[in-house]
């Protein structure tokens, strides 16, 4: 069997460079943004509560937070293993 030419070969050429790789600049990746856009929607929807927890904080009230903003909630919680998942 034939070896495929290098015009249907999947993936890069073997002598590609990384876009990371890049000549002259210090070798530094751009922070995860999608992680980081979820927290700050998260943020954004627990706004009211937040400011509600600040002001009078009882059990009963970050029960009620944590149950209406579930989802919001979590991805707050997992921030921080979504950032060190996307580097």
């Amino acid at each position: 069997m034939n070896p495929a030419p290098d015009s249907l070969a999947l993936g890069p050429p073997a002598n590609a460079v990384s876009s990371d790789a890049v000549i002259g600049s210090p070798s530094r990746r751009r922070p995860p943004l999608v992680p980081l856009l979820l927290a700050l929607l998260a943020l954004l929807d627990l706004r009211v509560e937040l400011q509600l927890l600040f002001d009078h904080l009882t059990l009963t009230s970050l029960t009620e937070a944590v149950r209406t903003h579930l989802l919001a909630v979590m991805v707050l919680l997992f921030t921080p293993s979504l950032l060190r998942r996307y580097r």
